[in-house]
C-alpha cells in the first residue's frame, strides 16, 4: 500500500533517488530515465483524455491504461536483482499486453487501410493522442537501451507492453479521426 503523508523528504537534494529496491542511484540513470518517460507518457495521456470524454468507450480504454501505465513504472523502478525484497514485485502480465491488443483490433476494424502516412491533427484528441505515441516510443527506445544492458533487468512484459501501447495510440487517433474530422495524410513532396 502507498502512503504519501509527506511530499518532500529531501533525500534527493543531491541528485541520486531510491528505486523500488532501495538501492539509491544518480537521477540521470538510465533505469529513471525510462520510468521517467514512462510517467511523461501517462501525464501527456491524462491531458489527452481531457478530449475523449465525448467518446466513452475510448476513455474507458486510455482510464485502463494510465492505471497500467503506473504497473509499468512499478516494474522499472524494481529491477530483479535475485535478492529477497521482502514482498512480491509488481510486473507486467502478458494479459495486460493481450488487452491492448484486442482493443487495437476492436477500433482498428472500422478503420480503412492507409495508403499515406497520417500526419497527427485532425480531431484535438487525435493530436493530443500522437503526442502520446511519440513520448511512449521515446519511453520505449530508453527501455531497449535499458534491456540492452547487461548489468540491468528489465522484465519480460514490459518491451512487449509499451511497443503495443504506442500501436494502441496511433490506432486510437486514428479511430477518433474516423468519428468526423478525418485523418490528416501526408502528402509526399508537396510543398517543393
Amino acid at each position: 500500500m502507498v502512503v504519501l503523508n509527506r511530499i518532500y523528504t529531501r533525500t534527493g537534494d543531491k541528485g541520486d533517488t531510491a528505486l523500488g529496491s532501495g538501492e539509491r542511484v544518480p537521477k540521470t540513470h538510465l533505469r529513471i530515465q525510462a520510468y521517467g518517460t514512462v510517467d511523461e507518457t501517462n501525464a501527456v495521456l491524462g491531458i489527452a483524455r481531457l478530449d475523449t470524454r465525448e467518446f466513452a468507450r475510448l476513455d474507458l480504454m486510455l482510464a485502463r491504461i494510465q492505471n497500467d501505465l503506473f504497473d509499468l513504472g512499478a516494474d522499472l523502478c524494481v529491477p530483479d536483482t535475485g535478492k529477497d525484497l521482502g514482498y512480491e514485485p509488481l510486473r507486467m502480465t502478458a494479459h495486460q499486453t493481450e488487452r491492448l491488443e484486442a482493443e487495437i483490433d476492436e477500433l482498428n476494424a472500422s478503420l480503412k487501410p492507409l495508403r499515406s502516412f497520417v500526419l497527427p491533427g485532425g480531431h484535438a484528441a487525435a493530436a493530443q493522442l500522437h503526442l502520446c505515441r511519440t513520448v511512449c516510443r521515446r519511453a520505449e527506445r530508453l527501455i531497449v537501451e535499458l534491456a540492452a544492458d547487461p548489468q540491468e533487468d528489465v522484465s519480460d512484459g514490459v518491451l512487449t507492453f509499451v511497443n503495443r501501447l504506442s500501436d494502441f495510440f496511433f490506432v486510437a487517433s486514428r479511430w477518433v479521426n474516423a468519428q468526423g474530422d478525418g485523418d490528416v495524410l501526408w502528402v509526399k513532396g508537396a510543398n517543393r
